[in-house]
């Protein structure tokens, strides 16, 4: 016989898998506006006579915008909460994609695919799933922070070969202006879905019945960043993350269909290639999300990146054709596996209300990672004339951080009641 004490799950469907849903849908379309400048990057220096480094510069001043918006977005996020703070970035996203077609100049570029989809991809994309996943669950937080990576995987498997096919066909900003249309139609349904916490419908995370004594939703503490920044882990977090985005969305999202270019490969053979990373990207991030409700996330991190660090390695010495597949099948299946473990962290060591601004700041650290090697990728390849040393230097970065991630504190033990 139960005890009195013990919380039971809601028979009925609990509403925060419906907040699931539509946060999944929502990061689909953040992550295929951000998939959009690696395929779009070769047709854009065709249509606007751009070098590579100019473009690359528009593409890295919009995850470094992507980024400082993360913390920005966090914020909003624990003091209005997300369903304002993701309407909002979902209009200006459409706004910026829709502007950035009448871009011909280098400046009106970095200005509308740079700074103001950065802003916009930032408030959905960045800290959403994050703060979501630790106000809706905790039990199960790992394994929706896992599904809401697995969805941003789902974006780029999803949106790359469409938008290969669109810059083809429509050419470049016909593919941007689909994007902006999903946006802007996506909007509405976000408003009208998206709750901010359970306890705005009476109910708690996880489908628990709360207890009679239970105590109000927890509240975000104005001054956590001062802890933060006084925190060795935090430190620790951030730099393995600027590792992260170093390693992933930088050098490899921005640049390894121009890379393919370069070894003779087509475009949709390339793109076919980061459409198999998605594949395997959501298999490991879901298995990530699984695994960070079971095991210390901090050596899950560990593992992560050291052997992302070994397929980065072996990239510049595979040969052209079928043997990337190796390469897209050991590389996806750790693309975004990092997240659930960091935000696992962050939310065990700073508080769950907290989530939103620690790791928009956190994050904000992956996407300067991000920008550095987008931007020095692409001068790489201008100066040397191959993506070779970049390659290696990513490798040596990722089994760097690797290490590091071992030195965060273990947080905590989790206090939550066991599944019925």
């Amino acid at each position: 016989m139960a005890s009195s004490a013990s919380p039971q799950p809601e028979r009925r469907l609990f509403y925060g898998w419906v907040v699931v849903a539509v946060t999944v849908v929502a990061l689909l379309i953040a992550a295929g506006a951000r998939s959009a400048p690696g395929v779009f990057l070769l047709p854009m220096e065709e249509d606007l006579g751009l070098s590579r480094s100019a473009l690359s510069f528009a593409v890295s001043l919009g995850l470094v915008v992507f980024g400082l918006a993360a913390p920005l977005s966090g914020r909003l996020m624990d003091r209005f909460g997300p369903r304002q703070v993701a309407v909002a970035g979902l209009v200006l996203l459409a706004v910026s994609f829709g502007l950035s077609t009448w871009a011909r100049t280098a400046l009106a570029l970095d200005l509308t695919w740079g700074v103001l989809s950065g802003v916009g991809t930032g408030l959905v994309g960045s800290v959403l799933g994050a703060t979501v996943a630790t106000r809706w669950f905790v039990r199960r937080r790992g394994l929706v922070v896992g599904l809401f990576g697995a969805a941003t995987s789902a974006g780029q498997l999803l949106f790359i070969p469409l938008l290969t096919r669109w810059s083809e066909t429509l050419g470049w900003t016909g593919g941007a202006l689909v994007i902006a249309a999903a946006a802007l139609l996506l909007a509405p349904l976000v408003w009208w879905l998206l709750r901010d916490r359970p306890e705005d419908l009476g109910l708690h995370p996880d489908g628990d019945r709360p207890l009679a004594a239970a105590p109000g939703p927890p509240r975000s503490d104005p001054h956590v960043m001062r802890r933060a920044l006084r925190s060795r882990d935090f430190w620790l977090l951030s730099g393995t993350f600027f590792v992260c985005g170093f390693t992933s969305n930088g050098i490899v999202g921005t640049h390894f269909i121009a890379y393919c270019g370069d070894l003779g490969l087509t475009a949709g053979f390339a793109a076919g290639m980061l459409a198999l990373m998605g594949a395997f990207n959501f298999v490991g991030t879901l298995a990530s999300g699984y695994l960070t409700d079971r095991v210390d996330p901090r050596l899950l991190l560990s593992v992560y990146y050291v052997f992302r660090g070994l397929s980065l390695a072996l990239l510049p010495f595979l040969p052209p054709g079928t043997a990337l597949v190796a390469f897209a099948v050991l590389f996806g299946l750790d693309y975004i596996a990092t997240v659930p473990p960091t935000t696992a962290l962050t939310a065990d060591t700073f508080g769950r209300a907290n989530v939103g601004t620690v790791y928009g700041w956190i994050f904000c650290a992956h996407q300067v990672g991000a920008a550095l090697a987008a931007w020095l990728g692409g001068i790489t390849r201008d100066v040397l004339g191959g993506y070779g040393p970049a390659f290696v230097a990513s490798a040596l970065l990722a089994v760097a951080a690797g290490v590091f991630a071992l030195g965060i504190k273990a947080p905590p033990k989790r206090q939550v009641q066991p599944v019925s």
